[in-house]
């Protein structure tokens, strides 16, 4: 009986386990040293804002994992000996393995100024920021800043509202996100937070925090010199693969964990998987784009782990992420992109795009297709819920923009009785494609979507 042990117990980790014990009778252990089970991690926000607790986001009961026979230890793993094939924890266990995944998860950027021991200066990626959250915010504070834009950081700005915490967000772009987002859509965020009360400062910069005397937080300055109250700051530049500690050892690690196809390491019976990973080989959709070799989102790290679990069980596979996609919710507005959606169009005008929004200017379709044919790559939709077996159909078979401005009720997944806006997005179409005279040929239905 083989003993695999998983070092992170996250999706990517626990799909992993769970996709193994369906098919194998092996051992198998998961350790993490940051909670005794399993909890959505994209949930965090909403604990915060009282709308869920804790136990309400562990998909699974807590017998579970016994009655599955995946064992679960709470420890930190401080020294792998990849050659003995053994781990030592924190509390002095010591494990062997005969495979060993390395399911390591993320850590929030600290650059510079930020890279600071001040009380009340934290990120938010894991269980033991909410809770560290919790308890500063908590104390009485006046102010809050929140650096860098992004999705953890425009969630960092709600929660913080939601307990009536006055908070400054300082951007360095332009406008929200405006790295991701091309500019149509960042605009249209960036009007939505000030909407919601946030202190928005763009094209700005933390040079210093200051202590306030106690060896907390008291102000940051900025890059204009402008300095602003805050007694608790949130970091949101990013994330990095957790994986300093494996520096300079047998390992090949550069920004992550360098793997295969197949999510093997240099190592033998050593995998990686989830945000920890960088692959050497990047994957390509089945329509051509190519993936970018880190990415840190919830269902590459489930493909993963479905993808690896595959391989165990003596059915090799490569890992295929398939087609681009993601969401989240600015506030009010919720937020799904499919396929390749720049945030800038690219110079040799090997693409064309088509964008419409709402007189209101919360809600915006952007639709981006090859000049030369027409084929359709990619899709960013405000405001406006979609099907993603869709558009992943459509990207993936490259239809023509024509034929999805034709058939677009179908993607349509909003609830019934919601105001529709094919008609007005083909007719901006049309308006700029004079002579293509496309007209709708698909009515919002099950029965249509599926069989027109």
């Amino acid at each position: 009986m083989r003993h695999v042990v998983i070092i992170g117990n996250g999706i990517a980790g626990i799909t992993a386990a769970r996709e193994v014990r369906k098919g194998a009778d092996d051992k198998i252990t998961v350790i993490s040293s940051e909670t005794d089970h399993f909890f959505s991690r994209t949930a965090l926000m909403y604990i915060y804002m009282g709308h869920m607790t804790y136990a309400h986001t562990k998909p699974y009961e807590d017998f579970f994992w016994a009655k599955n026979r995946i064992d679960l230890l709470r420890a930190h793993v401080n020294r792998i000996d990849f050659e003995q094939k053994k781990l030592t924890t924190d509390n002095g266990t010591v494990l062997t393995y005969d495979v060993l995944v390395l399911a390591l998860g993320s850590k929030p950027n600290r650059p510079g100024s930020l890279g600071t021991s001040l009380r009340g200066v934290q990120g938010l990626y894991g269980k033991p920021d909410l809770d560290q959250m919790e308890q500063l915010t908590a104390e009485g504070i006046q102010k809050a800043v929140v650096v860098g834009g992004g999705l953890i950081g425009i969630e960092l700005c709600e929660m913080l509202l939601s307990r009536h915490i006055p908070v400054s967000f300082l951007v360095r772009e332009p406008s929200f996100w405006r790295s991701v987002l091309p500019e149509e859509e960042s605009q249209l965020v960036t009007r939505h937070i000030r909407a919601h009360h946030v202190d928005l400062h763009l094209n700005t910069e933390v040079t210093e925090l200051h202590d306030d005397g106690s060896g907390r937080v008291g102000a940051v300055t900025t890059k204009a010199g402008n300095r602003l109250d805050a007694q608790f700051v949130g970091v949101s530049v990013g994330v990095s693969a957790n994986i300093d500690w494996l520096r300079n050892g047998p390992l090949d690690v550069d920004r992550g964990i360098l793997v295969d196809e197949m999510l093997q390491t240099n190592l033998p019976d050593v995998y990686a998987i989830g945000d920890c990973v960088q692959h050497r080989n990047p994957p390509r959709s089945t329509n051509g784009a190519v993936r970018r070799p880190t990415e840190q989102i919830w269902y590459t790290g489930r493909i993963m782990g479905e993808t690896l679990a595959k391989t165990l069980l003596g059915k090799p596979t490569v890992y295929n992420p398939g087609v681009f996609f993601n969401s989240a919710k600015f506030f009010d507005i919720e937020y799904q992109t499919y396929g390749d959606v720049p945030a800038n169009l690219p110079d040799d005008g090997s693409l064309k795009t088509v964008y419409w929004e709402h007189p209101n200017g919360e809600i915006g379709m952007r639709i981006n297709c090859r000049a030369d044919s027409g084929a359709v790559t990619g899709m960013n939709a405000l405001g406006i819920r979609q099907r993603q077996d869709v558009w992943t159909n459509w990207i993936e078979q490259s239809r023509p923009i024509q034929h999805v401005l034709e058939h677009l009720p179908q993607a349509n997944f909003d609830p019934e009785f919601f105001r529709q806006h094919e008609a007005t997005i083909l007719a901006k179409f049309n308006a700029e494609n004079p002579g293509m005279g496309v007209e709708l040929k698909a009515k919002k239905g099950l029965f249509q979507r599926l069989f027109a």
